[in-house]
């Protein structure tokens, strides 16, 4: 679908399908489907926030850079959520670079219009008080998965969510990506790939992931899915 779905029931981003039909319908004139193709920018550090982006299919990467250019990924959101929580909170200025690294696409609307629908108690504004909620859970979980677990864990982690956004078997993911994820050199994320692909779990060539054993898969992962899971499931009803 290339176009704004016309109704909440018919919208795969998960935030918006939960709004009752006249506040989807409120917002409808403000929404413009756009495409968010490989490393699209949708924010830069410390600069004005036009838009909020609700993600259809794909996976936007939340990235803190260094000054020498080098960065880490602190946070992803895909179609469970929203793209930046920045302006729930007040902000104009966006805290860290967003950056599109599984292709896909998004509706936006202005950051304006989406201040104003969140600024009072509207069934928008309490559904992405939920998403922050998990999200905080996503990114605090992450900090102590990337301490505590090993390599391979947390690659079949991040497949895993991966997997859940888009929602089939085969799907684009660079291994520049994967190894900014798991904060390692490229090496370390093909030789962690070539023992997976040969365990069975998934097929890995030239950037695209086919996950072959999902249930193995989730059998290799740490804790640290299930427990992120859980959340968005509990606040949500939805995996992420």
């Amino acid at each position: 679908m290339r176009t704004v779905p016309g109704s909440p029931s018919e919208c795969s981003n998960l935030l918006l399908s939960m709004l009752p039909v006249s506040e989807y319908q409120a917002l409808l004139p403000h929404l413009e489907f756009i495409d968010t193709p490989l490393h699209f920018v949708l924010f830069e550090r410390d600069k004005p926030i036009n838009y909020a982006y609700f993600p259809l299919i794909g996976e936007h990467s939340i990235l803190a850079t260094m000054e020498d250019g080098s960065a880490v990924e602190v946070g992803t959101v895909g179609y469970e959520g929203m793209s930046t929580i920045d302006l729930l909170l007040g902000g104009d200025l966006a805290i860290e670079r967003t950056v599109c690294q599984i292709p896909g696409s998004s509706l936006r609307m202005p950051a304006s219009v989406f201040k104003e629908m969140t600024a009072t108690d509207t069934v928008l504004r309490r559904v992405v008080l939920k998403y922050l909620q998990a999200y905080l859970s996503q990114v605090s979980q992450s900090v102590a998965c990337n301490r505590l677990h090993g390599l391979e864990q947390r690659m079949a982690r991040w497949l895993l969510m991966s997997h859940d956004r888009m929602k089939r078997d085969e799907f684009q993911i660079t291994q520049e990506y994967l190894a900014m994820m798991l904060g390692v050199h490229r090496p370390s994320v093909s030789l962690i790939a070539g023992t997976l692909q040969r365990a069975g779990l998934i097929e890995y060539k030239r950037g695209n992931v086919h996950i072959v054993d999902r249930e193995g898969l989730e059998e290799v992962a740490c804790e640290c899915y299930g427990i992120v899971r859980a959340q968005f499931e509990r606040l949500l009803g939805v995996r992420s």
